[in-house]
C-alpha cells in the first residue's frame, strides 16, 4: 500500500512539472494567432455571423476568439475585456435570433467548477478565407 502512494505521489508530481513546462514554452499568444492565419488575408469585418454555420471556435489566450465557418473561413474577434480570455474556458452566449453579434456578451466558464470566470464585449468579426489552392 505504501508503494503505491508513492507511486501515486511521483506520477502527480510529474504531471504537474509536465504541465508547468508546456504552459511556460506555449506560444505568446499573438505568434499563435498569426502561426493560425498564416497565408490568409484579413476581409472587411462584419458585424454578426450566423450560429447555425458555426464550426469549431478556438480561444487565443488573452487576445481573440477565432470562429471556424464553412468553406475553412477563419471569423477573428478581439472582444472588449479579452484579457478574460483562457484557452480552457467554456464559451457562453446568450443571443437573441440565430445570430452571434458584435457587441454580444460572452461569458467564461470554468469547465471544471462550472463558475464565471469573467465576460467579454464582442467587437466586429474579421474574415479570414481559406487561401486559394
Amino acid at each position: 500500500m505504501r508503494a503505491m502512494l508513492h507511486g501515486l505521489a511521483a506520477v502527480l508530481v510529474l504531471a504537474s512539472a509536465s504541465a508547468a513546462f508546456a504552459e511556460k514554452h506555449r506560444e505568446p499568444p499573438e505568434a499563435e494567432l498569426a502561426k493560425m492565419l498564416e497565408g490568409r488575408t484579413a476581409g472587411k469585418p462584419v458585424d454578426c455571423l450566423n450560429q447555425r454555420l458555426m464550426g469549431a471556435s478556438r480561444i487565443i489566450d488573452k487576445t481573440a476568439i477565432v470562429y471556424e465557418m464553412p468553406g475553412g473561413a477563419l471569423y477573428v474577434n478581439r472582444p472588449s475585456g479579452a484579457a478574460f480570455l483562457h484557452r480552457d474556458a467554456t464559451l457562453v452566449t446568450k443571443t437573441n435570433g440565430g445570430q452571434l453579434c458584435r457587441m454580444d456578451i460572452v461569458t467564461l466558464i470554468d469547465p471544471g467548477s462550472r463558475i464565471s470566470q469573467g465576460s467579454v464585449s464582442l467587437n466586429a468579426f474579421v474574415p479570414y478565407p481559406k487561401p486559394g489552392r
